[in-house]
């Protein structure tokens, strides 16, 4: 068998079961919430809290009774997981740890003139962490010797930065949204894999990931935002074929399609039972975050428009992704407000496939409902 195929419904049914469906896993997972994480191979980390911030959001979408503090207790006391880059910043299992080196190692080179012209601020916040402990950059407070005329420390919150993506500092917590860094030795556990690997190790390890993450993925999808060697991909591809790792994927309406799938799960690859789940995403889900895969896959074409000017906004600063059974069904533009403890519905989109209904307004609400308790609300505000 050199490739299997199926059709576009199926390949749907295949990537929201492995991406969002956690239900049949608790008795797999000892910890279930690193169970996920693990599974998809990173969470991402962003800024907006327009609802909640996306990691959180990101988590309880697939764990309904998502715990915050369980997070800062894998990341601090656990170490089970980290904080560092794949394709933007993001939590990541531990265990990949050794295959963030070679970021670092680039980074370093790539910054080697900054580096080396800032060398003692470098040093200075390097060495002040070492000696008395994790610290955050609001800690590097400028103080001026009197007569000297000019600062004792000037600390910047660059230095920072570029110890931690160089692979100096890692972040050990953090203290509300600010990170707060520690020297890495003291923060990677003892049993941890550390060897540097190759680049080869590195392509294998993503590839995998994405496997097991999605179902299926294409080059384009598994290497997203990253520069890479395309001879050494496909050679990596081409081994791990002959090796029976991988098989090719075809979908039947998606006659361009190259996607791989790991041989040892075609068998149980389709799903027997999908639930009639309703998901309001965040727009930074592991699911959402390929927009050509969903444009391609179910038709939706999702933009996230906080970063166009307003007069250019179609849908709203925030809209998220609605997905109900297998396909997206709309997008809603939501805000909650802590202080009236109101989450408001500003608007809601319908595709034209979708059928509105009594029913289906009940299943909204009552999972508005529950991301407003999740988002610290106590009602919604509805305008449908």
């Amino acid at each position: 068998m050199s490739f299997i195929e199926t059709d576009i419904d199926n390949a749907r049914k295949i990537l929201i079961s492995n991406q969002l469906n956690f239900t049949g896993h608790k008795k797999t997972f000892n910890n279930l919430l690193y169970g996920i994480i693990e599974k998809l191979s990173y969470v991402q980390i962003d800024t907006i809290s327009v609802v909640e911030r996306s990691h959180h959001h990101i988590l309880w979408s697939r764990m309904n009774d998502y715990d915050k503090r369980k997070l800062d207790d894998l990341l601090e006391k656990d170490k089970l997981i980290f904080e560092y880059w794949a394709h933007a910043a993001s939590y990541l299992p531990m265990k990949d740890y050794r295959f963030s080196l070679l970021r670092k190692d680039a980074f370093r080179k790539k910054h080697k003139e900054w580096g080396s012209a800032n060398r003692k601020i470098i040093k200075r916040v390097y060495d002040r962490i070492k000696s008395d402990g994790p610290m955050q950059s609001r800690n590097f407070i400028d103080k001026k010797k009197p007569g000297k005329g000019w600062w004792d420390w000037k600390p910047s919150k660059d230095a920072l930065d570029f110890l931690f993506h160089s692979g100096k500092l890692m972040v050990c917590r953090r203290s509300g949204f600010q990170k707060v860094f520690d020297i890495t030795e003291r923060v990677l556990p003892g049993n941890v894999n550390s060897s540097y690997p190759s680049e080869k190790e590195v392509f294998t390890n993503l590839i995998l990931n994405s496997l097991n993450a999605n179902g299926f993925s294409e080059e384009r999808e598994i290497m997203y935002l990253r520069k890479y060697d395309r001879k050494l991909f496909t050679k990596v591809i081409n081994e791990l074929k002959e090796d029976k790792k991988i098989i090719d994927f075809k979908i039947k309406e998606m006659k361009d399609s190259d996607y791989y799938v790991q041989t040892n799960r075609v068998e149980d690859l389709i799903p027997k039972n999908m639930t009639d789940e309703l998901y309001v995403l965040s727009p930074f889900d592991n699911l959402i975050i390929d927009r050509r895969k969903i444009r391609n896959l179910f038709g939706f074409d999702f933009q996230l428009e906080c970063y166009l000017p307003g007069h250019k906004r179609k849908f709203g600063y925030f809209c998220l992704p609605v997905l109900y059974k297998n396909k997206f069904i709309g997008r809603i533009d939501l805000k909650a407000d802590r202080k009236s403890k109101i989450l408001f519905i500003q608007n809601i989109f319908f595709e034209n496939h979708h059928k509105k209904s009594n029913s289906f307004n009940k299943i909204l609400m009552k999972k508005l409902n529950l991301f407003a308790g999740f988002c610290g609300c106590e009602s919604v505000n509805k305008l449908i």
